[in-house]
């Protein structure tokens, strides 16, 4: 059974920085793509970052390209997104998703399995 735990989230000021982490259990990285979504209040949750199984390449929404990068620790079963330059169009609810579809050699947006409990980012001015 897959289990998994988010943290790192945080209040920051816009231009600041976090690292969030989704530490995993039970799971076959050979299978899935593993990835970041996000929720804002009033607005639909959307991929963030994901990355292809062996970490071969990575994704990332077109609002956060450059400034998030998601990487991996195989040693540790470890996900983890490195947030820079946060804006206050960041502030969201970070959910790890370990069970994202992966269609013709890339990853897509389509998750598959449960959602966590996430972990909450605030940017403010």
């Amino acid at each position: 059974q897959v289990q998994w735990v988010e943290s790192g989230g945080g209040s920051v000021q816009t231009g600041g920085s976090l690292t969030l982490s989704c530490e995993i259990s039970g799971y076959d990285y050979s299978s899935w793509c593993v990835g970041w979504f996000r929720q804002a209040p009033g607005k639909e949750r959307e991929g963030v970052a994901s990355i292809y199984p062996g970490g071969r390449d990575t994704y990332y929404a077109d609002s956060v390209k450059g400034r998030f990068t998601i990487s991996q620790d195989s040693a540790t079963n470890t996900l983890y997104l490195q947030m820079n330059s946060l804006k206050i169009e960041d502030t969201a609810m970070y959910y790890c998703q370990p069970h994202i579809l992966q269609i013709g050699g890339r990853c897509t947006w389509h998750q598959v399995g449960a959602w966590g409990q996430g972990t909450q980012v605030t940017v403010s001015s």
